[in-house]
C-alpha cells in the first residue's frame, strides 16, 4: 500500500526569542478543558543543561492568543523528556505535577495553576498512574550518567560504583501521602535470566509507563559493558502496588522482549503493547506484544519501516508516530491505521544538524485529549518551539 501525503498546517503556539518545548510523547500537554497547553521555556538550546540552569514551567493560553503564562521554575529537566511535566489525572483542569531539585534532592511538586498552592513529594516522578493516585520512578542521577539526555544533572549517583545495586532501581510512591519504597532492584533484574554479557556490566532502568487500567507497568532494563558504550535492552512488565494486590509492588514480573533492542512503545489496551523492537530471525519492526504471553504480531510491515515515538489515539483507531532525520535532515510526522494499513504522512520538518545527540529536537508527537489535534516540538524555524496540527479531517474519516 502506498503512502498518502497530506501535509497539514503546523501552527506555532509559542514564539521567540525564548525557546519552548513540552517533552516526551507519552503524555498530553492539553488540560481537560482544551484551553491550556503545558510548556517549558528556556533561553538556550545549543548545549545540555548544567546544574544551575533553570527551565520555566508555564501555560500556553489558546484562548488569549497563545500567551505564555509562567508558573514556576525547575532545576530538574532535560531536552528529551523535560521535567515530566503533566496534568495530574485526578484534577486535569487544575493540578499539574513536575520534577525539581530542592535542598539537595530530586523531588516532585504538585501545583494548582489557579491558586499557586503547591505540595512537595519526596521523590521525582517518572510515570503517573491514570487515576492520579501513584507514580513509579527511578534514579535520575544514574540515568544522567548512563543515558545522557534522559536524567537530571546536579546530584551524584549514590551507587555510581556499583554495576547492579541492590538498593537502587524502580520506586513506587503514593501521590497523596508521599509514602514510597523500592519495588524492583537493579540487582534483582541483573539476576533475572542473566546473560553472559551482563557480567560486570553497568545496569539501569528507563522508560516506565502504566497500562491503561493501572494494573501493570512497563519498564526497560538496560546494560552496557561500561558507561558510554552501546547498550542492550530488555522489555518487562510488572504489577505495581495497589490495594488489590495487598500492597506487594513489583510482583509478577514478565519478560516481554529479550532480543537486545527495544525502543519506543505504548499500551494499546491493558494487555497489548506496541513497541519498536527486534526479534531474532525476523528483524526490527513495530511489534504488538501480548503481556504475559508469547503471542505477538508485526504492525505495519513494509509501511512502518523505522523507529519512532509511537502512541495510540484516544479511541485506539490510529497510531501517531514520527521518524528520525533522513539524509535531507528532515523528520516525517505520520498517522497509521492498523485496521486498514493506511499510512498518511502529515508533515515533514527540517532538523538542524547541529542539534544532535542529547540536545536534538525530536518531534515527540502527542495527541489532544479528544484525538483531533497533535502537538509537536520542532526546531525547523531555527529555534525550538511547539506546534499544533489539526488532524480531525483525517482521523474523522
Amino acid at each position: 500500500m502506498s503512502t498518502e501525503i497530506q501535509y497539514l498546517p503546523a501552527r506555532a503556539v509559542t514564539t521567540g526569542p525564548n525557546h519552548h518545548f513540552f517533552g516526551y510523547y507519552d503524555k498530553s500537554p492539553w488540560d481537560a478543558t482544551g484551553r491550556y497547553l503545558l510548556a517549558l521555556e528556556t533561553t538556550f538550546i545549543d548545549r545540555p543543561p548544567a546544574p544551575e540552569d533553570v527551565a520555566t514551567i508555564g501555560l500556553i493560553d489558546l484562548q488569549e492568543g497563545c500567551r505564555f503564562r509562567p508558573l514556576a521554575q525547575t532545576h530538574a529537566w532535560n531536552w528529551q523528556q523535560g521535567t515530566m511535566l503533566q496534568w495530574l489525572p485526578s484534577a486535569p483542569d487544575r493540578l499539574i505535577i513536575y520534577n525539581d531539585r530542592q535542598e539537595g534532592r530530586f523531588v516532585s511538586v504538585i501545583r494548582d495553576i489557579h491558586t499557586g498552592e503547591t505540595r512537595r513529594l519526596p521523590l521525582p516522578v517518572y510515570a503517573v498512574s491514570h487515576d492520579g493516585r501513584s507514580a513509579v520512578t527511578l534514579n535520575f542521577a544514574r540515568v544522567a550518567r548512563t543515558r545522557p539526555g534522559y536524567g537530571y544533572v546536579g546530584l551524584p549517583d549514590p551507587w555510581a560504583e556499583e554495576g547492579a545495586p541492590e538498593e537502587d532501581g524502580i520506586y513506587w510512591m503514593d501521590l497523596t501521602t508521599g509514602e514510597h519504597r523500592l519495588i524492583i532492584s537493579l540487582a534483582q533484574m541483573a539476576a533475572f535470566r542473566p546473560r553472559p554479557d551482563m557480567k560486570g556490566a553497568v545496569h539501569w532502568f528507563n522508560h516506565l509507563l502504566f497500562s491503561p487500567d493501572d494494573r501493570r507497568f512497563i519498564f526497560l532494563h538496560r546494560w552496557s559493558p561500561q558507561v558510554g558504550k552501546p547498550w542492550k535492552t530488555r522489555l518487562f512488565t510488572a504489577t505495581p502496588p495497589s490495594p488489590a494486590n495487598e500492597g506487594q509492588g513489583g510482583s509478577d514480573i514478565y519478560l516481554v522482549a529479550d532480543d537486545d533492542l527495544v525502543s519506543h512503545f505504548d499500551w494499546r489496551d491493558p494487555t497489548h503493547i506496541l513497541a519498536w523492537a527486534r526479534k531474532k530471525g525476523l528483524g526490527d519492526y513495530y511489534f504488538l506484544f501480548t503481556d504475559r504471553s508469547v503471542e505477538f504480531q508485526i504492525i505495519g510491515k513494509g509501511i512502518l519501516t523505522t523507529d519512532g515515538h509511537c502512541s495510540y489515539s484516544p479511541d485506539r483507531r490510529w497510531i501517531l508516530t514520527d521518524t528520525y532525520p533522513d539524509r535531507e535532515h528532515r523528520r516525517t510526522l505520520l498517522l497509521y491505521q492498523p485496521e486498514t494499513g493506511r499510512r498518511v504522512d502529515i508533515g515533514r520538518f527540517y532538523s538542524p544538524p547541529e542539534l544532535r545527540g542529547e540536545i536534538r529536537c525530536d518531534l515527540h508527537p502527542r495527541w489532544s485529549r479528544d484525538g483531533r489535534k497533535v502537538c509537536i516540538d520542532s526546531a525547523h524555524e531555527g529555534h525550538r518551539q511547539m506546534y499544533v496540527l489539526d488532524v480531525s479531517a483525517i482521523v474523522g474519516e
